[in-house]
């Protein structure tokens, strides 16, 4: 996953049952599989069918940095002289759910193809996902995955995806702010509202957070509202739950804290919190780990200066996150190139290959192995020993990572309708920006993703 996914889509909601039909009948009307579809290129495009023996992989990790270190991987793979080469085509995430659709049906998907949970749920309704049970298990056998990392790809006994590396978030502080204005790292939400009201003086804010209708909005309102015992807002059959008292209070006290944010938050989302924490624009903000590498250049401050600790928790709540566990499907709709590119997943997992994917973005793509945490190919890369404490931090608070849809044992099949359309974003819009009230707001939202799941 990269730090962009998903896009603010206007008029009317675009939820996925929409989406098929509009993107599939168009394909099949206008007769475009066999010309403008079939460009998408894959597996049994122009880089598969003529060339038998090249395994297309896809994925949304557009940073060259990560191009690059990815390629690395693949050249060392191809080095061994498999019988099917692997060549990586980059994708972005505002085009891919029409772009693997039209791929699908035109035959011409990729051997693999990187993915996050509720991303998977809509591949699967295409037709072409392969499950991956046995070698998953036998990969959990030889290397130890975390239950976090498999459990959101498991449905129906089977496992859908090869599970790669995790996301989490932490809240993130300027340690020099802070002992400047004599303010401890907060440890609950008391702690962080006064701290946020204490450090937000001149021209920094007290902490950055977003407030645009995207996913990161989505993402650090979803780790309050996990820390306030409000992970699951689903009924047992998969209803919505979601106007209830603790998701009113964790949107309540996020538009507390948004008081201390920079004022135009509203049309926040990963970079601008980031920026203004570098800068001393902000004292704080809550992500994952891609603010480690650039701190120091970016800031101007020293490594000593950058702090971290789990997000803080309301009274009574429990330690959490949103935490994302990135995978990877296999669409080959052939038996031997779906072996071959399960050997290539398999590969990228050995420790002495593994670091060196994970570092493609150090901290940021944490291990999801056992003894992929252990693996020097990823512990003595210079960010991840230089900023040691706070990745242990972010290994912690992994332990306790939920994702909303997937909450102990679920797989909601629904949920890209609602992540899709950033309905959880849009409620934090409505206080913020339209002055409704939490409580207004959310029953708002609980419509919408009713609406939605229709």
């Amino acid at each position: 996953m990269s730090e962009t996914p998903g896009s603010d889509h206007g008029g009317a909601p675009l939820t996925r049952r929409r989406f098929l039909a509009k993107t599939v009948g168009a394909g099949a009307t206008l007769g475009l599989a066999p010309t403008l579809l079939a460009a998408c290129g894959g597996a049994s495009g122009p880089e598969g069918k003529d060339d038998k023996n090249v395994l297309t992989l896809w994925h949304m990790e557009e940073p060259p940095n990560r191009v690059k270190a990815f390629q690395e991987v693949i050249d060392r793979y191809n080095a061994t002289d498999p019988k099917y080469r692997v060549k990586q085509q980059v994708q972005n995430w505002d085009e891919i759910y029409s772009k693997i659709a039209s791929s699908i049906q035109s035959g011409n998907q990729p051997d693999v193809l990187f993915t996050i949970p509720d991303f998977t749920t809509y591949v699967r309704t295409l037709g072409s996902v392969r499950p991956v049970s046995k070698k998953v298990e036998g990969l959990d056998a030889g290397h130890g995955f975390s239950d976090v990392a498999t459990a959101p790809y498991r449905d129906k006994g089977e496992h859908w995806a090869i599970p790669l590396y995790g996301m989490v978030q932490v809240l993130w502080y300027r340690k020099d702010l802070l002992d400047e204005a004599g303010v401890e790292p907060p440890k609950s939400w008391d702690d962080l509202l006064t701290a946020a009201k204490q450090l937000d003086a001149g021209k920094t804010s007290g902490i950055a957070l977003p407030a645009g209708r995207n996913l990161a909005t989505d993402q650090v309102v979803y780790s309050f509202m996990v820390t306030n015992g409000a992970a699951n807002f689903f009924t047992d059959d998969g209803g919505i739950d979601f106007d209830k008292p603790e998701v009113v209070e964790s949107f309540d006290f996020y538009n507390q804290l948004l008081k201390y944010s920079p004022s135009d938050s509203g049309s926040y989302s990963w970079g601008e919190p980031q920026a203004a924490l570098n800068s001393g624009a902000a004292a704080m903000a809550i992500e994952k780990g891609q603010y480690l590498a650039p701190f120091e250049e970016e800031s101007g401050r020293p490594t000593d200066d950058l702090g971290c600790v789990p997000i803080p928790q309301p009274d009574g709540g429990q330690p959490g996150s949103i935490y994302y566990s990135n995978g990877a499907m296999i669409l080959s709709d052939d038996d031997e190139r779906a072996a071959a590119a399960e050997d290539f997943l398999s590969f990228i997992l050995k420790p002495d290959n593994y670091g060196d994917f994970l570092n493609a973005e150090p901290g940021l793509f944490l291990p999801l192995t056992e003894d992929g945490r252990e693996a020097e190919s990823w512990t003595q890369h210079k960010t991840i020993k230089k900023y040691s404490h706070c990745v242990d931090v972010m290994l912690k608070q992994a332990e306790s990572g939920e994702l909303f849809g997937f909450v102990d044992g679920q797989y909601i099949d629904t949920v890209g309708e609602i992540s899709g359309q950033n309905i959880i974003a849009q409620v934090i819009q409505r206080m913020h920006s339209s002055g409704h009230s939490p409580a207004k707001a959310v029953a708002w939202g609980a419509e919408q993703m009713q609406d939605a799941v229709r």
